[in-house]
């Protein structure tokens, strides 16, 4: 039986509005991929991103130009330059593995080395917004571990210290989508230390983050929009302490798995991170994250509905995946 590819494009509505520094959304929009080939079945979602220049259409004529090759059989390894770093690739990688897995029966988590995967602890995001409504929202969620929070203006001072009075007991990663001018980065780093904030995301844009190397920085701060695949991570040594690594930038699985490795020996704290998307785009995430210093694989949450079946969340927890889901 020879393989066949299928490519949907999915729209899933967000509860509410998601906001971050370059715009608001209401509705997830994915594209999934399913190979089928004898003795099994294979799924992967990605989520196109237009901060990188990738549409819904952009990611599915890319996914169907290189259907000759998939179709034919291509490897994981072989995919890996067959095409480039993005969404497409992580669609399809992550359905290889996932179709490996039903063929041989073997789950992925096996073929890793995972023999006991664990629950986890994820982050839950508040979107950017008035401090007040901000504030709103970490009090409603003050009682999970870990609060992800959206700034990215030029005066987030007042968001800052909203969300930790409104959030005392919760760990706080700041995530400022490259939103944050030179001119308030050294100030804004002092305010989220002064706050008991962990980590800081992308506080500069990605073309303009020389200024990190220059200057104290009081509390870890973590590369995302800055890195997307294992060769940028040496340039980065100098002004991050921590990456990012997201499989809709890295492409799949299979890169980030050697980006995770040579991050760990360069000594890079390591995040693990998502787009908005639904279980079937977190669920590879889930065994990439089962020894990340910090996770953050919360858009199902975000969703007013979800694939089923899906991830299991329990408070701050998010679950290993079934292989009915993934893997």
């Amino acid at each position: 039986m020879p393989r066949t590819l299928d490519i949907q494009m999915n729209s899933f509505p967000i509860a509410g509005t998601f906001t971050i520094s370059r715009g608001a959304k209401t509705e997830a929009e994915v594209i999934t991929c399913t190979l089928v080939e004898e003795g099994g079945h294979g799924l992967g979602e990605c989520v196109p991103y237009r901060r990188y220049g990738e549409t819904m259409q952009s990611v599915f004529a890319q996914i169907e130009a290189a259907r000759p090759l998939i179709e034919a059989g291509i490897s994981r390894h072989d995919l890996l330059s067959a095409m480039p770093p993005g969404a497409a690739r992580n669609a399809v990688d992550c359905a290889l593995w996932d179709l490996e897995a039903k063929q041989t029966g073997d789950s992925v988590a096996t073929r890793l080395g995972l023999a006991a995967l664990k629950p986890l602890t994820t982050a839950y995001t508040i979107s950017l917004g008035e401090p007040e409504v901000m504030a709103a929202q970490a009090r409603e969620h003050a009682g999970r571990a870990l609060l992800k929070v959206k700034v990215g203006t030029g005066d987030d001072e007042s968001r800052i210290r909203a969300v930790r009075a409104a959030a005392p007991d919760a760990a706080i990663i700041l995530d400022a989508n490259e939103g944050w001018p030179e001119a308030v980065l050294e100030r804004h780093l002092n305010i989220a230390a002064e706050a008991g904030v962990a980590l800081v995301e992308q506080p500069l844009p990605s073309d303009r983050d020389g200024l990190l190397a220059e200057i104290r920085r009081p509390l870890l701060v973590c590369a995302d929009e800055s890195v997307h695949q294992t060769g940028d991570l040496a340039s980065l040594a100098d002004r991050y302490d921590a990456i990012n690594i997201k499989l809709d930038k890295t492409g799949g699985l299979t890169e980030a798995l050697s980006m995770k490795a040579e991050a760990e020996r360069l000594g890079f704290s390591i995040m693990i991170g998502c787009m908005v998307g639904t279980s079937l785009a977190m669920a590879p995430a889930v065994l990439l994250a089962q020894n990340a210093d910090f996770v953050d694989l919360d858009g199902p949450l975000l969703l007013a509905r979800d694939r089923e079946p899906g991830l299991r969340y329990a408070a701050s927890l998010v679950f290993p995946p079934e292989s009915t889901l993934w893997g």
